[in-house]
This record gives structure tokens, sequence and C-alpha cells, in this order.
């Protein structure tokens, strides 16, 4: 009972802090530059984590911070288990750009924060020109120094469920030529995909050591994959004791 009520009380906290912050910034988020946008989104993301952490609980992990880029063009490729994962990077990384489904940009003012911010939209039924308009603008952002940020698996994942990784990676890989960061996590044990219930915890978003550039496309996704999925499997089969924490 006490859980539902804490996840109830963080869910009004962050309608209400959402939508009285969009109200609030849609207009100036407009006449300013995009740069003045990238810190207003590391503090609002900041500010739902901490209210995670105040309301349910709930506490972030971060390993493996020597691979976290600090500056300059990166490629992460992160698990995918909650819409957790959809705040952290905003907060980790100095200028994240995710990429997207194109049907987010449709979503009432939020679609015009993130095209001001420079998300990267993909329309899944567009095919091949998806795939070069995702590359054109992932090559953009790189050489403009932002850090894109991919799911490979293209949706959110139970833990211990698998699905195949989706092959967009290798090709931001290739265009961006930097090393791919995998970043496996436990945050749908916490933040359930499909669940409004959120138990108190520990979120340990992992990040593992880069992989080169120049590694063959038949090489990259597999190895990608296969240590993402090792490390993430063992995060939620058990479950660390906490020692870093993030505000």
């Amino acid at each position: 009972m006490l859980v539902m009520l804490r996840s109830y009380l963080f869910s009004l906290c962050f309608f209400l802090m959402t939508t009285t912050l969009t109200l609030l910034l849609i207009v100036p988020v407009l006449l300013l530059p995009r740069s003045a946008l990238v810190p207003l989104l590391r503090l609002y993301a900041g500010m739902v984590i901490g209210l995670l952490r105040l309301c349910c609980g709930i506490r972030l992990r971060v390993t493996g911070r020597e691979y976290l880029p600090t500056s300059g063009a990166a490629l992460v490729a992160a698990k995918h288990q909650s819409a957790f994962d959809t705040l952290v990077w905003l907060h980790l990384l100095p200028d994240a750009s995710y990429v997207l489904k194109s049907e987010l940009l449709k979503v009432p003012l939020w679609g015009v924060l993130a095209r001001k911010s420079k998300m990267i939209a993909v329309d899944r039924q567009a095919g091949g020109k998806a795939m070069r308009q995702m590359l054109a603008e992932a090559k953009a952002a790189g050489a403009e120094g932002r850090q894109v940020v991919i799911f490979p698996e293209g949706t959110r994942v139970l833990p211990g469920q698998k699905v195949p990784y989706q092959p967009g990676v290798v090709g931001l890989a290739g265009i961006m030529r930097v090393p791919v960061i995998p970043v496996a996590t436990d945050s749908g044990l916490c933040w359930p995909r499909h669940g409004f219930r959120k138990p108190p915890g520990v979120i340990t978003v992992a990040l593992l050591p880069p992989l080169p550039v120049g590694l063959p496309r038949e090489q990259l996704l597999p190895t990608l994959e296969a240590v993402i999925e090792a490390e993430t499997d063992r995060l939620c089969g058990v479950r660390n004791p906490v020692d870093k924490m993030v505000d």
C-alpha cells in the first residue's frame, strides 16, 4: 500500500512539474538558441531523478564512469527497459541527442521541444529513406560535438526479455566514426514498462568498455548485444549494494 501511495505521489508531482515547466518555457525556448535549451533539459532530468528518489525511494547508481563522455561526439548504445532510460542521459551527458520514433514529435508542446533540441527522429515506416535521414542527422550531431543515444532494441523490453538488436547502431557507428559505448541497466525492476507501481531500490546504469572504431559490421552488432545482455542479466539477477550515488 505504501509503495502504491508513493508511486501515485511521484506520478502526480511528475505530471504537474512537467506540464508547468513546459508551459512556462515553450515561448522562451522558441525565441532562444538551442544552446540555451540544453542546460534546461539537464536541469529537468535531474529534477525528475531527484523526485523519484524523494517520492519512491529509488536512487541512481552509475558504474563505469570512466567511459562516460564529458565532451565531444560520442555514440551511446543503451539497454532500454523503462521510461527512466529516456531521461537519464539528459542528466548524465553534456549534450545528448536521442534517436527516437518520429511519432513522438506529434506530441503537443513536447514535440516542439524535441525538434528544438535536435533529437533524431526516425519514421520506421519510411524504410531506407528513414535510415539515410537518421545517418545524416547523426553525422551532423557528431560534427557539432553532441552525444547520440540509441536504444538498439528499438523498444522497451522487460527484465529478462530478449529481442533482436536492430542494425541502425551499426550505421551510426560507421558514419560517426567514434567508439560505441555499450550500456546495461536494470531500470525495469524499479520503473516497470507496463506497471504503475515503483518499488524502492537502486537503478544501475552500467557503462561498459567502448567497442573500437572500425569493428566489422558482422562483428559489431553481435558483440554489442552480447556484452549488454550479459551485464543486464547480472544486474537484474543480483541487486548489489550502492557504491556510488547520483543525486
